[in-house]
């Protein structure tokens, strides 16, 4: 995880300083720390932008089997708090003003990706670790300029 923050990082740091958002969650704010190291800076946390909750009663045991047959559908098919959940991903992502580099989790960029892209599955890309996906902002609205490297990611 260190060298693939570090090798995003390498990537992003010339464009910068830029703004830089992480999700609450450790492993983003870690890889955040990366980019925000180079630029003497530090992320702001967005809770927006965290991993997808597990479902009320599924215990963390239960998550990696929940998870995988989540991600075999559709945002339409799930409970409604799902979609809420990609609603606010999406809304935080839109109302961004400046170039910012967000530091997030697989299902939250899908479900970027998948509101750029007009796609209502939960899975668009099989993105990489720390890959780095474009998305613009045009009148309020996502358009995905680049989908981040794919690759065989281990959901654990």
């Amino acid at each position: 995880g260190v060298q693939q923050a570090n090798a995003m990082a390498d990537v992003l740091a010339p464009l910068g300083p830029l703004a830089l958002v992480s999700s609450p969650l450790l492993r983003c704010q870690q890889t955040a720390g990366a980019l925000a190291q180079r630029w003497s800076t530090s992320s702001v946390i967005e809770p927006a932008v965290a991993e997808i909750p597990s479902p009320h009663g599924v215990p963390m045991t239960e998550r990696v089997e929940w998870l995988r047959i989540t991600m075999s559908g559709t945002w339409s098919v799930l409970e409604p708090r799902y979609s809420a959940f990609r609603d606010g991903v999406v809304a935080c992502l839109a109302a961004m003003t400046t170039d910012t580099v967000v530091s997030s989790h697989f299902i939250a960029i899908n479900a970027a990706i998948g509101a750029a892209c007009h796609d209502d599955r939960v899975v668009i890309r099989s993105l990489d670790n720390c890959s780095i996906t474009i998305v613009d902002v045009v009148d309020g609205q996502l358009h995905l300029v680049e989908g981040g490297h794919e690759a065989d990611t281990l959901i654990r």
